[in-house]
């Protein structure tokens, strides 16, 4: 198993979660961009946005929910961003669908 997601979701390698349920793991982004930045990742292994499947729209809905449920109770009820990247040219350097959650902070647009 080569995906370092993968590992944080069978436990081989540490991280600071925030939330775990039988579907997805959040836990604090390392090198936080904002002064809250966690990611919520499945546990189901997919790639990319490109590879989500009619069968995992459950699944997505589900990640969507425990971002918007988790920035709340970070103390983000005034604002927060939700970010997906999608293959390289996309920004995405970690090939398991994540979602970055940030706020606390002023966002601007577009993202520098």
């Amino acid at each position: 198993m080569d995906c370092l997601f993968c590992k944080i979701v069978a436990g081989e390698i540490p991280a600071r979660k925030l939330y775990e349920d039988e579907h997805v793991i959040a836990f604090h982004d390392v090198g936080p961009q904002a002064p809250v930045h966690f990611l919520v990742i499945p546990k189901k292994h997919i790639p990319t946005l490109n590879d989500l499947q009619e069968e995992d729209k459950a699944l997505s809905g589900h990640i969507l929910h425990t971002a918007q449920r988790l920035a709340r109770e970070q103390g983000c009820e005034e604002g927060f961003r939700v970010v997906m990247n999608c293959n390289s040219l996309g920004g995405q350097t970690v090939f398991h669908i994540h979602m970055h959650v940030l706020g606390q902070r002023q966002m601007t647009w577009p993202p520098g």
